[in-house]
């Protein structure tokens, strides 16, 4: 996300909808969410996830201000991932969303339909 370009013009919820899209960015922000995880425990979590996947998700989440990647010098170097103060306030934005969503599905497998 071009984050200038789209915060002089884009509407808040397109740029929302900007940060977290792809197929495991939500996924990532509700493992993450859980508190500070380091690379592996996060692809743990996360199945059918590869690894050079993950790595840029995690780097948009990273530059978008979503995640916070923190290296510990150590050897060998440690490295965690944790939401930050907007990465939290949109977890908590997706909570009725996925409430939303989740009645949707219960509502398509009453009446058969699983499109």
């Amino acid at each position: 996300m071009e984050r200038q370009r789209d915060a002089d013009h884009g509407h808040g919820a397109a740029i929302a909808i900007k940060a977290v899209e792809g197929k495991w960015k939500v996924h990532i922000m509700g493992v993450v969410n859980t508190g500070s995880l380091r690379f592996g425990e996060i692809a743990e979590a996360v199945d059918g996830l590869s690894e050079r996947v993950l790595a840029r998700q995690l780097r948009q989440l990273e530059r978008d201000g979503i995640v916070v990647r923190t290296v510990h010098p150590e050897v060998p170097p440690r490295v965690e991932y944790a939401l930050t103060a907007a990465g939290l306030a949109l977890a908590e934005a997706l909570g009725p969303l996925a409430e939303w969503g989740e009645e949707l599905r219960l509502g398509l497998l009453r009446s058969g339909r699983d499109d």
